[in-house]
């Protein structure tokens, strides 16, 4: 199969995307991504910095390199703008804070963890489906968790005193303007892939800085591990709200190469998952009433299987239910039954 954009490895060279938007990509190593973009948006002052890559000293040496080519360093970051809280987004954000005293932006959702509990918003039916047995996951599954390599590294660094985590000095929300490379930029409140996600525009320069919200070649993971009762509906509305934006030449990624149309980007991105959502009713039908894993493993490759699919599974399921679509009960050992039939 041929590789896709966001696999490719990260390239060394900067390039200018738009008017004093620079390219930098990063090197990461992460299931189906071989690279992130890091933009830096220069003005009179220095330059501002969006999602800033992998915690560790072999982005911060990529970084100071990319950096370097453009006539910057470090201490010329004044901003760090971090798209969503995933850690190949915000790792060195802490480090320029150091170096430079950056500011740190990010929306005012920004947290790095698993949601934190929310007033029921919902009947009481629904909640009894939805309570978490301990140390499980809604579906009564086994929780994501970062490889052990991941977790090492990153107890080191908090071993020699480096954090990790950031703190957001100026958090945004929507419609929050921004001034970056000499114009205003608005901030787009983009929830689903995370419910902290934003994007940013630029309607004077045409430019759409779209994180993980809108790719070129992939679609990003859709978690139902979400404070929304409805992630995939939450992220179809976020698509929505940006496929509407008009005048936009040039959209920027975080993993794979800028391309030029959002609005098809977008519609291409939701018939994916309705494509999805026709594929787990029609599973329903051949197999009744199953688990989360069960539905998980006819719909993903035996390589993909595991909490991360599942968890996706588990949206679209969700995505069902709410709309009517499906029907669940939890049996004795604690998973949820769905039956889409």
């Amino acid at each position: 199969m041929a590789r896709r954009q966001e696999q490719e490895a990260a390239r060394s060279e900067v390039s200018e995307v738009a008017p004093g938007v620079l390219r930098m990509e990063l090197p990461i190593h992460m299931p189906g991504l071989g690279h992130v973009n890091c933009y830096a948006l220069v003005d009179r002052n220095g330059a501002a910095v969006v999602d800033p890559g992998m915690p560790g000293p072999a982005t911060w040496k990529a970084l100071q390199d990319r950096l370097k080519q453009a006539g910057l360093t470090p201490r010329h970051v004044h901003t760090v703008i971090i798209t969503h809280s995933h850690p190949d987004h915000f790792g060195c954000a802490m480090r320029f804070a150091k170096e430079s005293g950056a500011k740190i932006v990010a929306h005012h959702k920004f947290t790095f963890g698993l949601p934190q509990a929310v007033a029921p918003e919902v009947s009481a039916d629904d909640l009894a489906a939805q309570q978490v047995p301990e140390g499980q996951t809604p579906w009564g599954g086994e929780r994501p968790r970062p490889p052990l390599r991941i977790k090492l590294k990153w107890m080191a660094m908090r071993w020699i005193g480096q954090r990790i985590i950031p703190v957001v000095t100026d958090p945004v929300e929507h419609g929050d303007v921004l001034q970056l490379a000499g114009r205003e930029w608005f901030v787009c409140h983009t929830p689903g892939h995370t419910q902290d996600h934003f994007c940013l525009h630029d309607p004077e320069g045409g430019v759409f800085l779209a994180g993980d919200h809108v790719l070129p070649t992939i679609t990003p993971h859709i978690s139902g591990i979400s404070s929304s009762p409805d992630p995939l509906a939450t992220f179809f509305y976020s698509l929505d709200r940006v496929g509407e934006i008009e005048d936009v030449e040039q959209v920027l990624p975080a993993h794979g190469h800028p391309f030029h149309d959002l609005r098809a980007r977008c519609e291409a991105i939701k018939r994916h998952h309705d494509e999805r959502l026709a594929k787990v009713k029609a599973i329903g039908r051949e197999l009744g009433p199953a688990s989360v894993a069960e539905f998980s493993q006819r719909l993903f490759h035996p390589r993909s299987w595991g909490p991360m699919a599942e968890s996706e599974t588990y949206a679209h399921l969700e995505h069902l239910r709410v709309g009517g679509a499906a029907e669940v009960r939890r049996d004795a050992s604690g998973k949820l039954i769905y039956h889409t039939g």
